[in-house]
């Protein structure tokens, strides 16, 4: 793994690319996929303990095979929260538990969902002493072979075979004693973020209201940002005190599930175009949310860093895209509080480390031709940012690339202007 994240110092052993981002007063220092999010997930069937990829398109077709179910089932909310807005969603499976089986085969994964399978085998009307064995799920057939013994039959994608039987004809044999393990713990959660690392993404979400598990992902977020140069936001629930730019609480509950709109915000997070901004954005999900909230409440919730939705002429509504840093420093004032703001610098850090990384990394010399490649890469990327108004344009006499303190290391100077979308209005009208 490259290294990556802040500096103080042109210090670094690792080499890759050390990014800081200050505000304007103390300023030093082909745009990525968004829309990609991270989630843990309980589920009663798919592979376990590993990391699944699913597209928006993957998740609008048939999940049964890959996750038990299709995307209409009350199982899969949470996911059809997520895909609302998310493009590309990197799953894991927390749980573990018991594959359910019969005496003819074995469920492909662990989990009760497995106790909803049944095998059927009748006589096949065309080929004399040859049967047709039909996987069902939930009564529906979802495989089905004409063989002559078990032992030409090929492992489908819910079933894996017992060799060793004798097929004999059966109305329905259904599996049973499959579980879906012991309770999700720490640990669990831990496996899924070392998983983590070495995959990219913009949300990491945090579907828990245990306080100690949240604080695992608060550090966890902490530690990519800063240390490893990985620039992502992390949507928790609930998590007062976090005093971060890279953590986003929610502060609504919802009646199906307490913690469930982790889910759309992520979402609704990843899916954010760099120029533009989650502020009064309309919640199109199917949670039932509280917003039982006075003016001085929704005001208070600004102040403490609280991602809050309020209802507004008819409509449930986010009331401003806003992370939990509260204490501002020289080096991150007030506007770090924008996720919009946010996602720039982390699009900024993101791609040009990218850049750097495969272009530029053990290939290019660094000497003048070599720094003036990597300024002519820096600018035009900065171009693209200024021309979809995600930052105001930046004179390109501003932008510094020169030799750091030794002759492996490369500076550069980049100030930027993150754009912001229209929050308040202040209008005086003159009655004359």
């Amino acid at each position: 793994m490259l290294g990556g994240g802040s500096f103080t110092a042109q210090n670094k052993t690792l080499p890759g690319a050390y990014i800081n981002f200050v505000s304007a007063a103390n300023s030093s220092s082909a745009l990525s996929e968004r829309g990609i999010v991270a989630v843990p997930v309980e589920l009663g069937w798919g592979p376990e303990k590993q990391v699944i990829e699913l597209t928006a398109e993957d998740f609008s077709r048939d999940m049964r095979k890959v996750l038990g179910y299709t995307r209409d089932a009350a199982e899969m909310r949470n996911l059809r929260e997520i895909f609302r807005k998310a493009t590309r969603c990197l799953l894991y499976r927390l749980n573990g538990g018991v594959k359910a089986q019969n005496d003819l085969a074995e469920a492909r994964y662990s989990g009760s969902r497995g106790n909803d399978l049944t095998v059927v085998v009748t006589a096949n009307v065309d080929v004399k002493s040859s049967f047709d064995v039909s996987t069902l799920l939930d009564g529906r057939e979802v495989d089905k072979q004409t063989v002559a013994g078990i032992g030409a039959l090929k492992d489908n994608d819910y079933l894996i075979w017992k060799k060793e039987v004798v097929l004999e004809l059966t109305a329905g044999k259904p599996l049973s004693g499959g579980n879906n393990g012991e309770e999700v713990k720490g640990a669990d959660h831990s496996g899924f973020l070392d998983a983590m690392e070495s995959c990219s993404f913009n949300i990491l979400c945090c579907p828990v209201t245990d306080e100690t598990t949240k604080k695992l992902y608060v550090e966890f977020t902490r530690r990519m940002r800063e240390t490893a140069g990985v620039k992502f936001q992390t949507v928790v629930y609930r998590m007062n005190g976090a005093d971060h730019e890279g953590i986003i609480s929610v502060e609504n509950k919802t009646e199906e599930e307490e913690a469930g709109l982790v889910y759309w915000t992520a979402g609704a997070e990843a899916a954010c175009e760099i120029s533009k901004t989650n502020d009064n954005a309309a919640y199109d999900g199917e949670l039932t949310i509280d917003v039982a909230y006075t003016q001085q409440q929704l005001s208070d919730s600004i102040s403490a860093g609280k991602f809050i939705f309020h209802k507004v002429a008819g409509e449930i509504r986010v009331l401003l895209d806003i992370n939990t840093l509260t204490t501002f420093t020289e080096e991150k004032q007030e506007e770090f509080s924008s996720n919009q703001t946010v996602r720039v610098l982390d699009q900024i850090g993101n791609d040009v480390a990218v850049i750097f990384n495969t272009r530029f990394f053990g290939k290019v010399p660094n000497d003048d031709s070599g720094r003036v490649s990597l300024w002519n890469e820096v600018v035009s990327y900065i171009k693209q940012l200024a021309g979809l108004r995600a930052i105001e344009a930046v004179s390109t006499e501003n932008i510094v690339v020169t030799r750091g303190e030794n002759k492996r290391a490369v500076t550069v100077q980049l100030p930027v202007t993150p754009v912001n979308c229209m929050r308040q209005l202040y209008m005086t009208v003159v009655v004359e």
